[in-house]
């Protein structure tokens, strides 16, 4: 679907990329369902992921949720088919690529988690490079209720957005936390009025797409690789990316930019 084509009614997940920005918004778009995660539905973010990734005018992505929920993770009923595959095969094989394509995008995303993040959903989030939400945005992981164990990154992501501790807590216990809490945590960056959510995430997206592509893939890929490093190891691997961006015309173009005391202009080459 190119930009500005009106997207299908029944679409699972709408893209919407502003070429003048250079924002891509992708919406979960079950809203009667509370944006339940559907094996179509994974299907369609996977291939949404993968489509503003070859788009060279998408600079920055929005993940948000239609109606009043972000994603309230793993649609229930589907699992009570006869033809549900395995759970191991559908985290495997469905949920584990979205979270891979997430965080291998070379491009910023930002999650504006609008209501409820549950489950797999709150993994959704917690795989944002940036999370915004509203006053009335929660967070479960709530798959103990159902004999489960979080999934899709959600005990890899949590602990290091929030500490050991209070990651135990939220999983093992499977409480909702509110978006105040959520912020005093650090499971988010920011916490606005619902009404003013969908403006302030293209403020900060478009900020971030108005910055230097390369520069910022890099510093993702660094942040990624940062978890599994030791300090002489992240230190090196700083050195190694720095040279790369060195070597940009971004770079030429900051540094002209600085000493012409104007707005820089890059081009992601």
């Amino acid at each position: 679907m190119p930009p500005g084509d009106p997207p299908a009614a029944d679409a699972t997940v709408l893209v919407d990329i502003d070429a003048e920005s250079g924002v891509a918004t992708l919406t979960l778009n079950r809203p009667d369902a509370l944006n339940a995660l559907t094996v179509p539905m994974k299907r369609d973010l996977l291939a949404a992921f993968r489509r503003v990734e070859r788009e060279r005018g998408v600079r920055a992505v929005i993940l948000t949720g239609a109606g009043r929920a972000f994603c309230a993770g793993q649609d229930l009923r589907e699992r009570l088919q006869p033809d549900a595959a395995p759970l191991g095969v559908e985290v495997r094989e469905r949920y584990n690529p979205i979270i891979r394509a997430m965080r291998a995008l070379p491009k910023p995303i930002v999650g504006a988690i609008n209501g409820v993040a549950a489950g797999a959903g709150a993994s959704l989030a917690m795989a944002c490079d940036l999370r915004i939400a509203s006053e009335t945005a929660s967070f479960a992981l709530a798959f103990g209720r159902v004999g489960l164990v979080p999934d899709s990154g959600a005990t890899w992501f949590l602990p290091r957005l929030v500490g050991s501790s209070r990651a135990a807590e939220i999983a093992l216990l499977g409480d909702s936390v509110s978006a105040a809490d959520a912020l005093r945590l650090g499971l988010v960056g920011r916490v606005v009025p619902g009404d003013q959510l969908a403006a302030e995430a293209t403020v900060l997206a478009t900020r971030l797409a108005a910055g230097a592509p390369r520069a910022l893939a890099l510093t993702k890929r660094a942040l990624n690789a940062a978890w599994a490093h030791d300090l002489d190891a992240a230190l090196d691997y700083e050195a190694h990316l720095q040279d790369l961006a060195g070597r940009t015309k971004d770079h030429a173009e900051g540094l002209s930019a600085f000493m012409e005391k104007r707005p820089p202009h890059f081009t992601g080459e």
